[in-house]
């Protein structure tokens, strides 16, 4: 759930900050302030997730990371907001493209993404390191992630790639139980999963959109010689890491797939990892 909705446009207007020993403490304050207003909010803490300096002098652009709890769950989430020390916006536009600046705030990754539990393709030890979150019914992605796996293969002594589950449910919900098959057949031993699921025409078993988890362990089982049951797909251990990964890529603000990173910084044009290892 993202906090910022509980706010009408009113409230997110250019604000004065109150002047004290530096931007980020005054944005934090003025953060903690802002969702404390709520009567529904109790805000346990609030912190700098990411700073960045903006292309506009004298602007800084902050991914605040909130801890609250609201009517008695836990909520943890993201906001963004930009300062120069005396006004804080909730965007900025860049005046000459038009660009909202907020397209330039996504984290950058620290290095607990690069899991070796999750390298798919290359060197664990290489200076270049992809990290690509992805669902693998997502269309583009089909036709993307092999593309990235294989270029990494060509060049794996100088490149490091890491693989993070991300499936779309609300658009592929045979994504969910999809994902679960996946992490199974590489625990027994499946090489190149990632690249064999994406190869993999499941039309003939199934549709992106379908709910039934025994058709879609059916249609794997099919494709693959294995035999996987329901009771195999919902181990809570399973469950866990589909949901360490997801919650990882909501924590570097992944909204759609496929999302890659390279070297920490999301690439939007999604063609950088091109030039590595060449």
């Amino acid at each position: 759930m993202k906090l910022i909705k509980i706010f009408t446009a009113s409230t997110l207007l250019l604000s004065a900050l109150v002047a004290s020993d530096s931007i980020d403490d005054n944005v934090v304050k003025f953060e903690k302030e802002r969702f404390s207003q709520n009567k529904r909010i109790k805000v346990k803490n609030v912190k700098v997730n990411t700073k960045k300096v903006m292309p506009q002098k004298g602007w800084y652009g902050y991914v605040i990371d909130i801890d609250a709890s609201m009517g008695g769950n836990d909520v943890k989430a993201k906001d963004v907001v930009f300062s120069n020390g005396e006004l804080i916006a909730p965007e900025l536009f860049d005046i000459k493209t038009g660009m909202p600046l907020k397209d330039l705030m996504n984290p950058t990754l620290s290095d607990k993404y690069y899991n070796k539990a999750k390298l798919i393709a290359g060197n664990y030890n290489a200076k270049d390191k992809i990290v690509v979150f992805s669902d693998p019914l997502c269309p583009f992605c089909m036709d993307y992630v092999p593309d990235v796996i294989n270029h990494v293969k060509k060049n794996s002594k100088e490149i490091a790639l890491f693989y993070y589950h991300f499936p779309l449910l609300r658009i592929h919900p045979a994504s969910g139980t999809l994902v679960r098959l996946m992490n199974l057949a590489k625990v027994k031993g499946l090489k190149d999963v990632e690249l064999k699921v994406y190869a993999a025409d499941w039309d003939q078993y199934f549709t992106a959109k379908e709910k039934d988890a025994q058709k879609i362990i059916d249609g794997f089982n099919k494709e693959f010689k294995t035999s996987f049951t329901l009771r195999d797909v919902n181990n809570k251990e399973n469950n866990e890491e589909v949901f360490e990964d997801v919650n990882l890529g909501e924590e570097a603000m992944v909204q759609g797939t496929p999302t890659i990173f390279i070297n920490g910084e999301q690439d939007k044009s999604k063609l950088k990892y091109e030039i590595l290892g060449n």
